[in-house]
């Protein structure tokens, strides 16, 4: 199934433009892709054409985590087609954890299941710099991987949020060597994701293969996939090499290239500012793009914008092509201020002409898939409540039970609970379930239950809270992708779409919000999102569709920028506190959530930063000023 991507709405005219140019702000060539499978696809090629035309025996290194996991699939694929043998290849590893874990907790262990026990490469061909205290001491087992691992064929490797390469963390030396290595903090919480959250079962220690030797490979290809990477993917590319972001380093090689794509890729200076680098498609979203591009540059209003502010920053081809810059500017304000509207599911008995969303029908029906049971209050709050509020039939549907999400404490403080008030003692029986959970293993079945079951009352008190009915109004979906029982997921089937079809015939909306926020750090969102839209397409000739339209909200993580707007919801100060007390209501989730990822703040601090900062913009371009604002991308 096709990955989702945005559709592409003006930019850069590639087609033609010299490499030097197209490449002109890039320290490390930058190939960007539709997605990571077309990526891989492409990687893929290029490692077989570079098998089979070698002589004697071809040295490859691949890296650990998952970004891979795309590429490992499609030279399966490649291979069971016949199109290569791996039977004079060797396969090396970039790291482990040390001391090495079971299989199933393994660094390599997506290696292993995706790649290698598919592929006729021989057993004693891969190599992985794990210490055999049989044979050898910790050093000089990495000295001897370090010296197998000197000059592979191909070295291709993912990079860390923060620029790691393997376990070469923040402050790595260019000069650096196979070595064991004590993990930080961050990065046994960021590894933590594979030891069901518990950092305490996390390794201290890992040996790595050192940066020098990564650059003595021939050729070195790094990949990088999603938004999440979008920063680091710009500062390996575009920035000068520092020990702050160790695969900078890597800039120094002669021949590396790197695989990106368009989500990871949307930070580079050919995307933000690509007027900077070559010929462009002006669409008006572009035009807009450009000016608020050029308004945060020089901190001004668009309608201060003057000729020379144009001309001296690379848009003189917008001038050229478009308009004089003050017929521009006001065609930039006034289509920016129609984004604003106070009624998202559009205002009854009024001109809709400049207004985001038509004021008929009225009331409309609405669905609001939310991927986990807190994303919808946590993404959209402010805007559901006003939907309610308005008088619109809305259904909210929790794609997935976020059981996992849910600490043991909090489990048992819920049994203690319905102890103390008589209901029944079984606080002891849990007790033993937790106790007998195994590392690297799924939660008992009977414990996921129960997390689920305090996810979905949670959700059901905070959806109460500002009026919605939680009996005929509130879905749980429970997706069966889900429900592994561990961090890692299973694939979208036809039965996790079969699910939302039913649910959209049964309701048939006219509006549909899905999460656009592809920079989820688990993969749960763009799946649910997938899935949905899948469902739609496979709805097409419905007579409800005709008039559905599809808006897309963001996470937590990450906003809209400006310039792909297509409503933005203002909320007061009122409002902002009944969407945080609607948050509140997900308890399990307040103060000690399992996978907070890099940023520590709970899910309602980030929210309001996030809306109060997107209605700060709004501002400085010379809109009304607003507490916060929400603000949606319409699909279709």
């Amino acid at each position: 199934m096709k990955k989702f991507t945005l559709p592409k709405d003006g930019g850069l005219i590639e087609a033609g433009l010299p490499e030097g140019i197209l490449h002109s702000y890039e320290r490390i060539p930058a190939h960007i892709f539709e997605d990571e499978d077309v990526a891989s696809a492409d990687l893929a090629e290029v490692i077989i054409r570079a098998i089979n035309g070698s002589y004697g025996v071809f040295r490859l290194g691949l890296t650990t985590g998952s970004s891979p996991v795309s590429l490992y699939r499609e030279l399966v694929r490649r291979h069971k087609a016949g199109d290569v043998s791996f039977e004079n290849v060797e396969i090396f590893s970039i790291d482990e954890y040390y001391p090495a874990p079971p299989p199933s907790q393994s660094r390599n262990n997506r290696l292993y299941e995706e790649l290698i026990s598919k592929i006729d490469v021989k057993h004693d061909n891969v190599h992985v710099p794990r210490y055999d205290e049989v044979k050898s001491t910790v050093t000089e087992s990495n000295a001897a991987f370090d010296k197998m691992a000197k000059g592979l064929d191909l070295l291709v490797m993912g990079v860390g949020e923060r620029g790691q390469l393997g376990f070469n963390e923040v402050g790595s030396s260019e000069k650096s060597r196979t070595r064991t290595v004590l993990l930080s903090y961050n990065s046994r919480k960021r590894q933590s994701v594979n030891f069901k959250g518990n950092i305490d079962e996390t390794p201290r220690n890992a040996i790595t293969m050192g940066v020098s030797t990564m650059l003595s490979a021939k050729r070195i290809v790094l990949i990088a996939w999603g938004e999440d990477k979008a920063e680091i993917v710009r500062r390996i590319v575009e920035e000068k090499p520092t020990s702050d972001c160790p695969a900078s380093f890597l800039q120094r090689h002669e021949n590396i290239s790197f695989y990106v794509d368009e989500n990871s890729a949307s930070l580079l200076t050919r995307n933000v500012a690509p007027w900077l680098v070559g010929p462009c498609e002006w669409t008006p979203k572009f035009v807009r793009k450009a000016v608020v591009w050029l308004c945060e540059k020089l901190h001004k209003p668009i309608l201060k914008l003057t000729q020379g502010d144009y001309l001296s920053n690379g848009l003189g081809e917008l001038l050229e092509q478009i308009d004089s810059y003050d017929q521009i500017n006001i065609k930039v304000f006034n289509d920016l201020q129609h984004t604003i509207s106070g009624w998202p599911g559009g205002k009854p008995n009024s001109d809709d002409s400049t207004r985001p969303v038509p004021s008929s029908p009225f009331p409309k029906r609405v669905v609001i898939f939310s991927p986990h049971p807190d994303d919808d209050v946590i993404s959209m709050g402010g805007t559901f409540i006003r939907l309610v509020e308005q008088g619109h039939d809305v259904h909210v549907a929790y794609q997935t039970s976020g059981n996992v999400a849910v600490h043991d404490d909090v489990v048992l403080q819920h049994m203690d609970a319905a102890r103390e008030l008589g209901f029944g003692d079984r606080f002891e029986e849990v007790k033993e379930i937790i106790a007998s959970k195994k590392a690297g293993e799924p939660e008992p079945r009977a414990l996921l239950e129960l997390k689920g079951a305090i996810r979905r009352s949670e959700a059901k008190a905070s959806v109460r809270s500002f009026g919605l009915n939680d009996q005929t109004n509130a879905h749980f979906l429970n997706l069966p992708f889900y429900e592994t029982g561990g961090i890692k997921k299973g694939e979208r089937t036809q039965k996790d779409i079969d699910i939302i079809v039913e649910l959209l015939n049964e309701v048939k909306p006219h509006q549909i919000y899905l999460a656009g926020d592809l920079a989820d750090p688990h993969g749960t969102h763009r799946v649910c999102t997938e899935a949905a839209l899948e469902a739609l397409n496979q709805l097409k000739g419905a007579d409800w569709l005709e008039e559905c339209h599809v808006w897309l909200y963001r996470g937590a993580w990450m906003e809209w920028e400006l310039g792909k707007v297509d409503m933005a919801v203002p909320l007061s100060p009122d409002e902002v506190i009944k969407k945080r007390h609607a948050i509140y209501r997900h308890l399990s989730q307040k103060d000690i959530v399992p996978f907070p990822g890099e940023d520590s703040r709970e899910f309602w601090q980030r929210a309001e930063e996030r809306t109060e900062n997107t209605a700060r913009l709004y501002d400085e371009l010379g809109m009304a000023e607003y507490q916060a604002i929400e603000v949606f991308v319409k699909l279709f």
